[in-house]
């Protein structure tokens, strides 16, 4: 008898983009969840509305590894069309489900088939005729339930938070549910090795996406103004925003909001709108993807010059062009972090958790008004748009940090202390940070002329070769002095070994994992998460510390290791690229591969 797997596989389902799939994906995602079983769902998806395959994937891992797998043991294959597709896609011993009217392509004698009767349970059903097709993919939650053995009552539980509660829609899809797996408890002879159990793995987590956590995050850091422009797959942030705002920001005595939300003509109009808040002194943010970023760049580096506070977010996808609009990567890192023309350097922050979107949802706005800057924070499609099981968001500690602001009382303080100079750009501190007034201060002295063009210490219109040189070095100083104030990087190892890895962002899981794929070829490794650019001084003594160490990114051209070999020259002959891009997340055993590939070729050199 084939021994069971329990808690530890792959499923795919293969369906058509507007076919109302995602309700019945999710459905069994937060079913297993709520059975214990650490699982994280990816979509595939096309970019376009309704009629192209799509593709969602959920892995079980009761070790909780949440990275993506290269194959799959369960295929649910709903689409005719790439049903030969999928055939390649299912491991020996794994299992096909698939609707009997389909013509299977051949015939695999390493997998088993499930046939399933989708449109006889669907015509027998209460279902009205126009809601059908969406309906039927319950069917096969129904019977991949009974067949595995996801608890009914989960299903139950997860049917009532998608619907929120509206008992007509949730009992509608429940009675499909329970009628499909009735059939395949009468009709169907397990004879595959795969199981779910319940088990306590996620008591301590929540499901949540990163586009979602980071605006909350956001909420929860003061944002007052935002101006955005749709664009996958950055969208479902400030419509998470437009949602939650509402909730929570109210004036307690007016009833008002406290908050402005303005959805922009083009991506040039909203960054224009958001630096004009962010210079009017409020806490001002924007949301967008690649193309979107590149219409930005001459705003920024007005935002940067001007020593303007905004935050950006860039939820990453394949580009350059148009690309691939509903795919992953990782690659406007070298852009963002030298936005627009001219000497440019802005402060980068990486997530690489769900939990740490929401974190830095908040910190975003610290940390570009402390230092008076663009603060771009670099996510992507696979951390933005998908289910991941994370650590419940740990709430702001502290009082916001506005920075250098002066208001009347503090204005006439520094003004006394100065022999009665202020000047906006003028760094009396050695920090590199001027000190700054904003609109609403109503002492005489405070005003100042904002501009792009050349200016001096007091915001006077200045074309001085050794002004500008001068300014721009303090700016240069300022942004790199920041480093060590950003969040640090996260180490994972014991410190003793020899190779080391580097990675950020939602390569993390796939990293995590390739460690102990690493560890079973007795090639023991120490691995440092970066969490924000410029690169902390913890980045080099980890450098320093071990012989190799292999620079793994989601992009074509290793940008994380070019930033790293133009901060840390001398120690570039100690870093090595290991990147991929295409569209899909990073697979553990894709990087333990290409590492061990990288080894056995250094070792030969030696």
């Amino acid at each position: 008898m084939t021994q069971k797997i329990v808690n530890n596989f792959c499923i795919t389902f293969s369906t058509i983009n507007g076919s109302g799939s995602a309700t019945a994906n999710t459905t069994i995602l937060r079913a297993l969840f709520k059975m214990g079983i650490p699982v994280t769902g990816k979509n595939i998806f096309p970019s376009n509305i309704q009629g192209l395959p799509t593709w969602y994937s959920i892995r079980l891992s009761s070790k909780g590894y949440r990275a993506r797998l290269e194959k799959d043991d369960i295929v649910v294959a709903m689409n005719p069309a790439t049903l030969v597709k999928e055939y390649d896609y299912i491991l020996p011993g794994g299992v096909l489900f698939y609707p009997d009217d389909i013509q299977l392509p051949s015939v695999r004698d390493d997998i088993t088939c499930y046939p399933m009767p989708v449109k006889a349970i669907i015509s027998e059903s209460d279902t009205p005729a126009k809601l059908r097709d969406y309906a039927a993919n319950m069917i096969y939650v129904g019977v991949l339930a009974q067949i595995i053995g996801i608890d009914l009552d989960k299903v139950h539980d997860a049917l009532d938070f998608h619907f929120k509660g509206k008992t007509n829609a949730v009992e509608a899809n429940f009675a499909l549910v329970t009628k499909s797996a009735k059939w395949a408890s009468e009709n169907i002879k397990k004879i595959d090795p795969y199981y779910v159990e319940p088990m306590d793995g996620t008591s301590e987590h929540i499901l949540a996406e990163g586009n979602i956590a980071a605006a909350l995050g956001s909420i929860y850091g003061g944002v007052q103004f935002v101006g955005w422009y749709p664009i996958t797959p950055a969208s479902s942030l400030p419509e998470a925003l437009n949602e939650y705002l509402p909730q929570f920001r109210k004036d307690p005595i007016t009833g008002k909001d406290t908050y402005v939300v303005i959805q922009a003509e083009d991506e040039l109009a909203a960054i224009g709108m958001v630096v004009g808040a962010g210079w009017a002194g409020l806490r001002s943010m924007t949301s967008t993807s690649g193309p979107g970023l590149s219409l930005m760049a001459e705003y920024l580096g007005l935002a940067y010059y001007s020593e303007t506070p905004v935050v950006v977010w860039d939820v990453q996808r394949v580009g350059p062009s148009t690309g691939l609009p509903t795919r992953t990567a990782q690659s406007d890192l070298t852009f963002a972090y030298f936005i627009s023309h001219g000497d440019t350097q802005h402060i980068l922050l990486l997530p690489g958790s769900v939990d740490e979107c929401f974190e830095f949802g908040w910190k975003a706005f610290d940390i570009s008004e402390r230092f008076q800057t663009p603060v771009m924070v670099m996510i992507d499609l696979d951390l933005g748009m998908n289910n991941w099981m994370c650590k419940p968001f740990t709430y702001p500690d502290k009082p916001m940090d506005r920075g250098k602001v002066l208001w009347e009382k503090e204005f006439d303080e520094f003004v006394a202390k100065h022999n009665g100079k202020w000047g906006r750009y003028w760094d009396v501190d050695g920090d590199g940070i001027p000190y700054r007034t904003l609109p609403g201060n109503t002492h005489p002295g405070a005003a100042y002329f904002s501009r792009g063009t050349g200016h001096d210490e007091f915001a006077r219109y200045c074309e001085e070769p050794d002004v500008w040189q001068r300014t721009m070095e303090r700016i240069k100083f300022k942004v790199e002095n920041a480093a060590d104030s950003l969040p640090e990087p996260l180490i994972c190892g014991n410190g003793k070994a020899k190779i080391g890895l580097i990675s950020f962002g939602s390569n993390d899981p796939a990293v995590d994992e390739a460690q102990d794929l690493l560890a079973e070829e007795n090639m023991e490794t120490d691995y440092l998460r970066i969490r924000a650019i410029p690169v902390h001084s913890d980045v080099r003594k980890f450098i320093e510390a071990h012989d190799r160490v292999y620079v793994i990114e989601n992009n074509r051209d290793s940008q994380m290791w070019q930033i790293l070999v133009i901060s840390l020259p001398e120690l570039s002959n100690k870093l090595y690229k290991v990147a991929h891009c295409d569209g899909l997340p990073l697979t553990a055993r894709w990087i333990a591969n290409e590492i061990s590939q990288q080894e056995g070729e250094n070792n030969g050199r030696q």
